[in-house]
């Protein structure tokens, strides 16, 4: 634990401020955590970046498309912007636990700002070029993964041990608001200002982010953080995931969730078929999850003190899979999408708790490279479901396939609950 995590304060004041908390604000979303202007800062950045991204997110694929009238071309260019997510998600974990994580922040900030601008150029000259399209998509996904384990080290630094499933809980919720809202605005946008508009509201929105981390005090590594970042210090930092139980676990419960229960791949055939009848069905399906989390996040003052993390997280997860299988079963899009909003829920729950085991489990010198390693469960994860619902459902149907998939879960939680007891038993100290 790092020293400046380390001093938790008594939880006698809470203890008897609890009582004086009206319901609604007990199960409200925790803002204590903003108390504290390192992290308010911190967050604030976050705010700015969880909307610019998914703009752009929604940009870089219709252009691709617009391009070459190619589906496939637009998965090429995901999965091409995911090999460098990984590949530096990992090696700025590495380096994030070697120098002062401010000034990688200030400067991966700068890059994914220079790359949002060249996507301007590039789009506002016509430029026209696949190719140096899915090149910048590729640096700016270089440079957001070496930001991003970065940044989630950071924040035990910046608030109390006992506040930082509610500094997750924020976090997880500007994120969620962001995959919500942000996609929504760049799809009202597009046919309005056009795509390159789009690239420089990023573009220009990265300037608060800048601005909010320059203000962060200085974060240097501590007395036994590596000197240098190679390969050696990778392989580290996964031995130490894999050797101790609970972030072994944490990452293991967290890719149950989602290769089994995550049948995004099946959501175009679902709105073609199964609810034909609809024509926003598309939109609700992938709204749904987003919407559910942001909900889930306004109410996490109900989940967010409680200590049992471990268990906790079974319980999300098993609750997710739970969702899944009553969205498999639903036969309209109203039903289908509460599911998969009540599974959005349970998610942001799950992150929270996962988080906030990895954040206190490590010591701050391997902090960085686990959060490294959390970054490339949380982006693969997705993606491997992606190939596996897309082959299941074609051999099996959409419905068997998710049914599947959610009993899975629930079966692996169950597991993980009866035979991991370590991981099961796991409450923070307060």
């Amino acid at each position: 634990m790092s020293p400046v995590t380390s001093a938790e304060p008594s939880s006698a004041p809470e203890d008897t401020e609890i009582p004086r908390r009206g319901w609604f604000k007990r199960l409200a979303v925790d803002t204590r955590p903003l108390r504290h202007a390192p992290y308010r800062r911190l967050w604030t950045s976050s705010v700015v970046t969880a909307m610019g991204s998914q703009m752009t997110a929604v940009a870089v694929p219709f252009q691709i498309y617009q391009l070459t009238h190619s589906s496939g071309w637009v998965g090429i260019a995901s999965f091409c912007g995911l090999v460098p997510l990984i590949v530096f998600g990992l090696w700025g974990g590495a380096v994030s636990d070697t120098m002062d994580r401010r000034t990688l922040m200030i400067l991966t900030n700068i890059g994914v700002a220079v790359s949002s601008l060249a996507l301007w150029v590039q789009a506002a000259l016509h430029v026209d070029s696949v190719a140096l399209l899915i090149v910048l998509l590729m640096v700016q996904q270089g440079m957001f993964g070496m930001n991003s384990p970065a940044r989630s080290a950071t924040i035990p630094r910046l608030v109390p041990a006992e506040e930082l499933p509610a500094a997750n809980a924020l976090g997880g919720t500007v994120m969620s608001v962001g995959g919500l809202i942000g996609p929504m605005i760049g799809g009202a946008l597009i046919p309005i200002t056009g795509l390159s508009t789009l690239y420089l509201i990023d573009a220009c929105g990265l300037t608060v982010t800048l601005w909010a981390v320059l203000r962060l005090p200085a974060l240097p590594p501590l007395e036994h953080a590596p000197r240098r970042a190679g390969i050696g210090h990778v392989v580290e930092g996964f031995r130490a995931g894999v050797s101790n139980v609970l972030l072994a676990w944490s990452f293991g419960v967290d890719l149950i969730a989602m290769i089994f229960g995550m049948p995004r791949a099946l959501f175009p055939q679902l709105a073609d078929t199964t609810f034909a009848g609809n024509h926003l069905a598309l939109g609700w399906l992938y709204a749904a999850i987003p919407l559910g989390s942001v909900v889930g996040g306004l109410l996490s003052g109900s989940f967010s003190r409680l200590r049992r993390h471990g268990l906790m997280t079974i319980i999300a997860v098993t609750c997710w899979g739970l969702a899944i299988i009553g969205f498999g079963l639903s036969g309209n899009v109203t039903l289908a999408a509460t599911f998969l909003a009540l599974g959005g829920a349970a998610d942001l729950m799950s992150m929270v708790f996962r988080q906030s085991i990895l954040q206190t489990v490590v010591t701050d010198e391997l902090r960085g490279r686990m959060q490294g390693v959390f970054t490339v469960v949380v982006a693969g994860g997705p993606r491997l479901a992606d190939l596996l619902h897309g082959v299941a459902g074609a051999a099996l149907g959409t419905r068997t396939a998710i049914v599947c998939g959610g009993v899975l879960v629930v079966i692996g939680m169950g597991l993980v609950a009866v035979l991991v007891p370590t991981y099961r038993n796991y409450r923070t100290e307060g």
